[in-house]
């Protein structure tokens, strides 16, 4: 079989030596020949009303329309620029205004706002099933070329640390970044792939993985835990990506039994670290493969990943599941300080990446991108360490660091201690401003039970410093997520904030 060079080799190469093959199940299947058909037949159509390197924006729930947009994108040598689609309307506009983008292309549920953004900002726009209707006519102009080192997405990233920047990725990276995926989450031609995440997302990879091997995609407009447990019921599931909150709420859910698990044999996870009292009751009542992946939008996916061995060794030895994994063969992963020295094994620094699936950098912001990549490999802006075994282990983000009275204080060492606690049942930390002592440490519960007074604080005083230790509790209802399914930290700090000045 052929080695894809560029994104839209995918479902053409697929379709070449296995054309029946269904590659999109759901309301609608198209088979990798209808597939391919479709995107070339829209490429064409999109090659005749824009220039290569012009972009697209995306403003649409997942779809079969979407992923063809995205092919027949990666063929007209433009570049797609999807818009989370639970941001506000001021934050759509400033990610459009910076890219300027020649078409957006709008799912039916926000058409007034794409209509109100396209005439503010003067560029055309389109219903993304009226789109892919006018591409089967067969009218457009002939493809231009489009090279490994073509940019293929501006992925913005979460903007946790001021505006969203625009990771840049060609299809070389992005390709790359697939190459790594398939060493973390081999592949069967005969699995079915749900994907509940948003296709605006760079855990979409793992969606390009499935075509990459000739499986089948089931894509949902989001997570729904009881749509989720009915199709893995029905047997039309044979593996997924969920984030350990979902996964929660999928074994939390009134009808679950493992018995409906039955037909999945591999459970692919990332966004955060998996609670051990939740690993230890898949493995014990399920035949399930789990993985756990790290990585982020710079990366065009995934560089590192803890595998199933790894979680059954887990079982008795925590340290392993405090790690990331090892990282994946062709990348290159370093903890270095502040000034770029590679530190020694068990030394805390800054996690480091070179490898061909890093970005080329973010969308005109030259100053970020120098600080990012300039050095020759990405910063990632993790705090980790290696293990004299190779296992990788996150500390913290810096930015998340907490800075208390002099003493820097991990959250994820906190969030670990409090999470083994039988009454929590999920945790955040962060840091609040403090007079005193520049930053306090609070810790943000959802429970199982109530908890008597100071029960969690003389919990965590046997196990941590007393500097280290929550200086205030905060029990909620929900967590608040992001779109990849982890715990929004911004938000939380955010809104603990207003309701301290309120």
């Amino acid at each position: 079989m052929l080695r894809p060079n560029v994104l839209h080799d995918l479902p053409r190469v697929r379709a070449e030596c296995a054309p029946d093959s269904w590659a999109l199940l759901g309301d609608t299947r198209l088979s990798y020949a209808d597939l391919a058909a479709q995107v070339e037949a829209l490429a064409h159509y999109l090659a005749g009303q824009y220039a290569p390197g012009s972009r697209v924006g995306v403003l649409a729930w997942n779809s079969n329309e979407y992923l063809i947009l995205i092919y027949a994108c990666s063929a007209a040598g433009l570049v797609l620029v999807p818009l989370n689609t639970r941001l506000a309307m001021a934050e759509w506009q400033y990610q459009l205004r910076s890219t300027r983008p020649g078409l957006l292309v709008y799912g039916a549920e926000f058409k007034a706002q794409s209509v109100e953004l396209a005439a503010e900002l003067e560029f055309e726009c389109a219903q993304i099933d009226s789109l892919v209707l006018l591409g089967a006519r067969g009218s457009g102009s002939p493809l231009p070329l489009v090279t490994p080192d073509s940019p293929v997405w501006v992925l913005h990233t979460s903007g946790s640390t001021g505006k969203p920047k625009g990771a840049m990725l060609t299809h070389r990276s992005f390709l790359a970044g697939l190459e790594s995926a398939a060493q973390g989450r081999p592949v069967l031609e005969t699995d079915v792939y749900l994907y509940p995440f948003p296709l605006f997302h760079v855990s979409a990879h793992n969606v390009f993985l499935q075509h990459r091997h000739g499986a089948a995609v089931w894509l949902l407009p989001g997570f729904d835990a009881d749509r989720v447990l009915s199709l893995c019921e029905q047997g039309q599931v044979s593996t997924l990506s969920l984030a350990p909150t979902m996964l929660a709420m999928l074994l939390d859910h009134p009808r679950y039994s493992p018995e409906k698990l039955k037909g999945v044999r591999a459970i692919g996870y990332g966004a955060s670290a998996m609670p051990l009292p939740l690993m230890q009751t898949l493995l014990s009542t399920l035949d399930i493969e789990l993985s756990q992946s790290y990585g982020m939008t710079e990366l065009s996916g995934s560089i590192s990943f803890l595998m199933p061995d790894d979680h059954r060794e887990g079982l008795t030895d925590a340290s392993i599941m405090r790690s990331v994994g090892r990282p994946v063969k062709g990348v290159e992963v370093t903890v270095r300080n502040d000034q770029g020295d590679v530190l020694p094994t068990g030394s805390i620094g800054e996690v480091c990446v070179a490898a061909d699936q890093c970005m080329t950098g973010y969308w005109e912001r030259p100053h970020e991108t120098e600080s990012a990549i300039g050095a020759g490999f990405l910063r990632t802006g993790d705090l980790g360490v290696f293990d004299d075994r190779g296992y990788l282990t996150l500390a913290d983000r810096k930015k998340d660091m907490i800075i208390s009275g002099g003493e820097n204080v991990a959250s994820r060492e906190v969030e670990d201690i409090l999470a083994a606690h039988e009454a929590v049942k999920q945790v955040a930390v962060v840091g609040l401003p403090h007079e005193r002592w520049g930053e306090i440490v609070c810790a943000c519960l959802v429970l199982r039970r109530a908890v008597e007074a100071g029960e969690l604080d003389d919990f965590c005083r046997t196990q941590l410093a007393a500097f280290k230790c929550p200086k205030r509790y905060v029990t909620l209802e929900l967590l608040p997520l992001n779109a990849s399914g982890k715990i929004d930290k911004p938000a939380l700090r955010q809104a603990l904030l207003d309701q301290s000045l309120s």
